[in-house]
């Protein structure tokens, strides 16, 4: 704690006097550049943290924390199987599912598909995206299919028009295999904000897709969803060690490794380099202390004759420092939530001021910029700030409380 005299000092330190305006600069700079780093830091790691949630959350929606992928494409009695997986601690949700790459025509143009078979529940579950049409006319026998927003844009297609889904292993006959075409009716058009999903993706009823695949009563995998996501490969390493040799369990570490990987590379550099900025703000803070302490040994000279310890020097130095660390911090941290809150009218700025679409989903994956607010990840950022400041101000601080008055006096 600081007495009062202490208080006194490293409070009149803090604005320097008149022939002293450079030094005021150097300050100012300090706080200014503490200010950016931290609040780049704030932005940067937020919206690196909305990337991974938000793109774990699209993830799951359709394809669950993990899967259950039987070899050989069928999963033999994947009822008792599907049982085992709900009943597993930790386990939220278990579907079977079916999933196949296939093709589509529709007026001459075809494309390649990823058509889905899931149950009712989960094809309900995506009325929320559904952009046109009616997700409830998609019932097992009806011939009607949901579709992505951007396959539908590609093929020219519409709720009511119906596309051919063509499965290259049909039915082999004396002649050889006769390729299996099936007409559907496009029942909804759906949107789930990933562009890979909303280019290839065709929903149909899991009966359905038996039907169109030739598969019988069976499936290929099962979609699991548990409370924790990042800890999956524990909730369900009992399950994987019953179904060795008859199906593989891929989380979706796995599934997207590549991208996931990506980012948390991408989120660990990003970090590395603007900590940097932190870095050069604690050199300024260390300059201008160094500077005062020259500019100010007379007084502490005058100080240390009148009775003011090494200590009390030390202690006023390291607070002014500080003091100049914390306010950055704080004003950091508010222009980082700012900036934050104000993302999209930013970036909606940028793009008309310069004429470019900077967001495109084509390459981001997603449609909107995300942003995730972790608070240790705050707490890091902070304690970073606030103890690169401290650090620095540890070298003028004992510089000065080392001074000798009568070495400074002695001509006085």
């Amino acid at each position: 704690m600081l007495t009062p005299f202490e208080r006194m000092i490293a409070k009149r330190y803090l604005w320097p006097g008149k022939g002293e305006a450079f030094i005021a600069l150097v300050a100012g700079i300090s706080v200014g550049v503490v200010m950016l780093s931290v609040a780049m830091l704030v932005l940067v790691m937020s919206v690196m943290g909305g990337f991974r949630s938000e793109m774990l959350d699209k993830f799951s929606g359709l394809n669950g924390h993990a899967m259950v992928q039987a070899y050989g494409g069928q999963l033999d009695n994947w009822e008792g199987v599907l049982e085992q997986v709900r009943a597993t601690e930790g386990v939220t949700n278990a579907s079977p599912l079916i999933e196949q790459p296939l093709l589509a025509s529709f007026n001459g143009r075809g494309t390649a598909i990823l058509a889905r078979g899931n149950t009712g529940e989960d094809i309900a579950s995506l009325g929320e995206n559904v952009l046109f049409g009616d997700i409830d006319s998609i019932q097992p026998g009806a011939s009607r299919v949901a579709i992505g927003s951007r396959l539908a844009a590609s093929m020219g297609a519409r709720v009511g028009d119906t596309i051919t889904i063509i499965n290259p292993q049909g039915r082999t006959t004396p002649f050889g295999t006769s390729i299996r075409q099936l007409p559907y009716e496009i029942g909804a058009i759906f949107e789930v904000g990933l562009y890979d999903f909303d280019e290839t993706f065709v929903i149909m009823p899991i009966a359905d897709a038996q039907t169109l695949l030739l598969q019988g009563d069976t499936i290929g995998l099962i979609e699991v969803t548990v409370t924790d996501p990042d800890n999956v490969g524990e909730i369900l390493g009992g399950v994987e060690q019953a179904l060795t040799g008859r199906a593989v369990i891929a989380d979706w570490k796995t599934i997207n490794s590549t991208l996931f990987e990506a980012l948390e590379v991408e989120r660990v550099a990003m970090f590395f380099v603007l900590s940097f900025m932190v870095l050069v703000a604690s050199f300024n803070i260390l300059s201008s202390l160094v500077m005062m302490v020259r500019a100010k040994t007379r007084d502490i000279a005058i100080m240390r004759t009148m009775g003011a310890t090494r200590r009390s020097l030390l202690k006023i130095f390291v607070t002014t420092g500080t003091t100049v660390g914390t306010l950055g911090t704080v004003a950091g941290l508010i222009l980082g939530f700012v900036l934050l809150y104000f993302r999209n009218p930013i970036v909606d700025g940028i793009a008309y001021l310069t004429g470019v679409q900077i967001w495109d989903p084509q390459v981001r994956f997603l449609t909107s910029l995300p942003v995730r607010v972790d608070p240790w990840e705050i707490v890091g950022i902070t304690a970073l700030a606030l103890g690169m400041s401290f650090l620095a101000t540890l070298y003028p601080a004992f510089k000065a409380s080392n001074t000798d008055p009568v070495q400074v006096l002695r001509y006085e």
